[in-house]
């Protein structure tokens, strides 16, 4: 009879059935469709009882349906205040650089993950990175992974030592292969690069090439310099350039 009691105490008395869900951090997501989706998970069935017990709702069980329903969000917090209230604090991914595939474009985070798709009547704007990744073969969905983080974060070093030491801008890096990155400038030169090998090696061969080998007003009729092998940094002029 006591642990009877205890049982319907914590599980199905109502001074401890969930009653309110305060939810904060969002920015885009909408607080009435994250707490529709929680009201409906924390409803459980026990033997023939409906319950909302406090108790049996699970931070992994938040995260999970969370996670699964907006991709968008990147990191939840799950506090319960007793006796029946839920508290959940919610960080949303924040777009590094737009991701392309088959002429669908989608926002990108720091983690390489597409969180949402690029509305057609926003342009892309000369300081966003555009990243292609020919590695990928399947058909990307929102919440999948399109860059491996390690290489994302390799990608936005280079850009951003390139463009705050040579004051050269980069608007897009093509993925090729596991050891070829294709980094688009905005003069419209390319430079190849391998994150396999040495950053910092690769990155003074392109300074000291662009210094000694390669006049300012010549820039425009660069193609590529080639960064990957050895010691040296061997260029190419577009045909017809002079």
């Amino acid at each position: 009879m006591i642990s009877g009691g205890i049982f319907y105490l914590l599980f199905l008395s109502s001074p401890f059935q969930i009653q309110e869900i305060k939810i904060s951090g969002n920015e885009k997501v909408l607080i009435e469709d994250v707490k529709s989706l929680i009201e409906k998970a924390v409803e459980k069935k026990i033997l023939v009882f409906q319950t909302k017990s406090i108790f049996l709702t699970t931070t992994n069980q938040i995260q999970e349906i969370v996670f699964r329903n907006f991709p968008q969000i990147a990191k939840v917090e799950f506090k319960k205040q007793l006796p029946k209230t839920l508290v959940i604090k919610i960080e949303e991914r924040k777009p590094i650089a737009i991701f392309s595939q088959n002429e669908n474009y989608f926002f990108i985070d720091k983690e390489g993950i597409i969180f949402e798709k690029k509305p057609e009547t926003v342009d892309l704007k000369p300081q966003q990175l555009l990243i292609k990744n020919l590695l990928l073969r399947a058909e990307l969905k929102l919440g999948d992974r399109a860059v491996e983080k390690e290489l994302l974060s390799q990608i936005l070093e280079v850009k951003s030592q390139i463009e705050n030491e040579l004051e050269i801008p980069i608007n897009e890096v093509l993925i090729v292969s596991e050891d070829r990155l294709n980094f688009k400038t905005f003069e419209g030169w390319e430079f190849y690069f391998n994150p396999q090998k040495d950053s910092n090696w690769q990155l003074r061969k392109l300074k000291a090439v662009l210094e000694t080998e390669i006049p300012l007003g010549k820039r425009k009729d660069l193609e590529y310099i080639e960064l990957r092998f050895g010691d040296l940094a061997p260029f190419k002029y577009r045909a017809g350039a002079r």
